[in-house]
């Protein structure tokens, strides 16, 4: 059985990657990876796929939303104690939709991973 979360978490990956009205062949690979990688099956990836359209996001306005969106998919990409590359390779996706420049992404990264080492070593 699927943990709830993680199927609520993921869905939320695919609103963002559908949050400009399309997901991109890369977006889609990056979700199967990560798909995989929680153990979502593939038909229940397919059908979220399918109902993208219908998951509400809602593009944030002013940059402290956009990093605060980032930092959630850090931290959801961060939870299981491992920044998988398909998960870096959405969020970068998505900073990019969003606007966020790679060098704002890499501090909100590393602030992260450092956090996350820091919540592990206690």
């Amino acid at each position: 059985m699927l943990d709830h979360i993680k199927l609520a978490h993921f869905r939320n990956l695919i609103s963002l990657s559908a949050a400009d009205g399309k997901i991109e062949e890369l977006e889609r690979v990056a979700l199967a990876k990560i798909a995989y990688e929680k153990g979502i099956p593939l038909d229940r990836l397919n059908l979220m796929l399918d109902r993208a359209d219908e998951y509400k996001y809602l593009i944030p306005l002013d940059d402290s939303e956009k990093e605060k969106q980032l930092e959630d998919m850090i931290e959801l990409a961060l939870a299981d104690g491992e920044f998988a590359p398909a998960e870096r390779e959405l969020i970068n996706i998505v900073a990019d939709k969003l606007g966020v420049s790679r060098s704002t992404l890499d501090t909100l990264i590393e602030t992260a991973t450092s956090t996350s080492r820091q919540a592990n070593s206690q």
